[in-house]
């Protein structure tokens, strides 16, 4: 098996410094948690406020150093699991992987009759002298007064759980389907718990890092909130991701020096906020948390205000790694238009994107586009019997299949039939709502799971679009590059996206040194050539960061302008942003 290898210098665990003015910032475990907690002026009432996948019995037995006369569990409050899928009705399908974004509150959740029952209780508790624990998702809504411990986990870690038997906040599901675990999680739980979360955090008095089992970590809501506010105005990495899938390449296993073991990588988020989670050393450890964290509490300093405006506390600039080096084609597939994804899914923008070739191997491809005159209904078709299992779908006599090589830049709009064949490693540049992809065709592939890998082949057809054939593919998505500036030994060439996408990017190559305007928009970077670079202040408003081959960094809006500077290498850094 051919060897990929590169500088091994890229950072698997990167670190986001933070000095609280403290020897201790962090308290670690259970027991030093709930001694710092008692230290407060009044802890009658303490309410441990989860976020949904933090483990409820782990939190309780943690708590009985709290040494509690009464507990109240926020998940004897909920309505029964019968009427709660009556409430989420509309939220949920048959359909293994989507259902429609909900925009219910958590006081949803929750019976009234119930929650009324629980604080009544919870007052003559408190009449009497006892300590009482209130504890789960929701504790601060069903009584809003007393200490409040936050205690936080990454999506990842979440899904890492489901995937070994952990159920849903809502639902006593164990046995149920990854993907559907996943589908309650972002269309419903995830939700309703970020708008939960957002109303806390001027008013949470402790965070606690739940996402090592039994190892939880802890700093002070008002250390949180000065860590967001700083977060928000420098360059960070994100903690990376990486998994494998049938598709799955060798890149990134020896480029990033990933886990010899593992048969592949498919993929890595190593720029999606929603999804990643920053670490954050202290003086005497580090804890972790999730992006969106920043997103939601810092919108305005790390957005900026033009994005701010249009997007609210989204963040809309997605980067993530696809490895098929060694690998397979990926799905043949389709993402939805603006209108379709918000009329049947709840989204109000959708998944244009692009393929940035990383690398590859002489003689790669991409799909991307619909050969002249083909016929529709031959095609629909064709992809029907192949959905059923009848035959193979014959993509190319239909789809183009356009040769690529090192630094192309594949610009895919939505309704763009496409896919990355195998021997690419693409950096993918796209808008965020990451999982509305149509498979239209998976090549007769199961699942790791051993089951039939889902294809939505009649969503499909309703987006392409099929005027989209090989010549609108020449002129409009392939090599659209075009020299914006040069200055001494640097050069910008924008690169995309297309004029339906609504972010700009731009390969900025330096031997030497340049300034970057942010033009009021954050920016998503990677360092696509050269071994490491720097990311230096204009202004001395954060200190040096130093970058690597492949990763990716987010450089928040209220940065406003840096330097990047190489050490006499060639180096090239790809950058991302909202156009104005």
């Amino acid at each position: 098996m051919k060897k990929y290898e590169k500088y091994g210098n890229y950072d698997v665990q990167p670190m986001t410094q933070i000095a609280s003015g403290t020897t201790t910032p962090v308290v670690f475990g259970y027991e030093e948690i709930f001694k710092r907690v008692q230290q407060e002026e009044s802890t009658q009432v303490v309410l441990c406020d989860l976020y949904p996948g933090v483990n409820e019995q782990e939190v309780l037995r943690g708590a009985r150093h709290f040494y509690p006369e009464v507990i109240v569990k926020t998940s004897d409050c909920l309505y029964e699991e019968a009427r709660l899928q009556e409430i989420f009705r509309d939220a949920l399908s048959e359909d293994r992987v989507f259902g429609f974004l909900s925009s219910k509150k958590i006081g949803a959740c929750f019976d009234p009759q119930k929650v009324e029952k629980a604080r009544d209780m919870i007052a003559r508790s408190v009449g009497q002298g006892l300590r009482v624990l209130v504890v789960g998702v929701g504790a601060q809504y069903v009584y809003p007064k007393g200490v409040l411990v936050y205690f936080d986990m990454t999506r990842w870690e979440i899904q890492l759980r489901y995937r070994a038997g952990a159920t849903n906040w809502l639902w006593d599901n164990p046995k149920d389907p990854l993907l559907e675990k996943y589908k309650r999680g972002f269309f419903i739980e995830w939700r309703i718990a970020d708008k939960h979360k957002f109303s806390l955090f001027d008013r949470i008095d402790y965070l606690v890092d739940t996402n090592i089992v039994n190892e939880p970590k802890m700093i002070s809501g008002d250390l949180f909130r000065r860590t967001l506010n700083e977060v928000a105005r420098k360059p960070f990495r994100m903690q990376p991701y990486f998994d494998p899938g049938v598709w799955g390449g060798q890149w990134m296993k020896g480029v990033f020096g990933l886990n010899p073991e593992k048969e592949n990588y498919a993929w890595s988020f190593d720029g999606v906020p929603e999804e990643n989670s920053i670490n954050l050393q202290y003086e005497n450890g580090y804890i972790q948390i999730p992006a969106m964290n920043v997103v939601l509490h810092q919108p305005h300093h790390l957005l900026g205000e033009r994005v701010h405006a249009r997007f609210g506390k989204e963040f809309p600039i997605r980067f993530d790694l696809l490895d098929t080096m060694g690998g397979q084609n990926l799905s043949l597939q389709v993402h939805p238009l603006t209108e379709y994804i918000q009329e049947n899914f709840g989204m109000h923008y959708t998944q244009d994107e692009s393929y940035y070739i990383l690398d590859a191997d002489p003689d790669t491809y991409v799909y991307v586009g619909l050969k002249e005159g083909i016929d529709h209904d031959a095609m629909a078709s064709e992809l029907r019997l192949a959905e059923q299992g009848k035959k193979s779908f014959p993509a190319e006599q239909f789809v183009n299949k356009v040769p690529v090589k090192k630094h192309d830049h594949i610009l895919i709009p939505a309704g763009t039939v496409h896919c990355s064949g195998s021997d690419t490693m693409v950096l993918e540049i796209s808008a965020t709502p990451y999982i509305f992809t149509f498979k239209l065709w998976d090549w007769g592939r199961v699942g790791l799971d051993g089951l039939p890998r889902p294809i939505h082949v009649e969503h499909g057809l309703k987006n392409i679009q099929w005027d989209r054939t090989t010549s609108w593919v020449q002129d409009n998505l392939i090599h659209q590059e075009t020299l914006i500036a040069k200055e001494s030994d640097s050069t910008f060439v924008k690169t995309g996206l297309h004029e339906r996408e609504f972010i700009e990017t731009v390969r900025i190559t330096t031997l030497s040194q340049v300034d970057v305007s942010m033009d009021g928009s954050v920016q998503v970077v990677n360092l696509v050539e050269g071994s490491k670079a720097m990311l230096e202040s204009v202004d001395d408003s954060f200190e040096a960061f130093e970058i690597h081959y492949a990763e990716t960094c987010i450089i928040p809006a209220a940065v406003k302008g840096y330097r990047l500077v190489s050490d006499g290498e060639a180096v090239s850094l790809i950058t991302a942003k909202v156009r104005g």
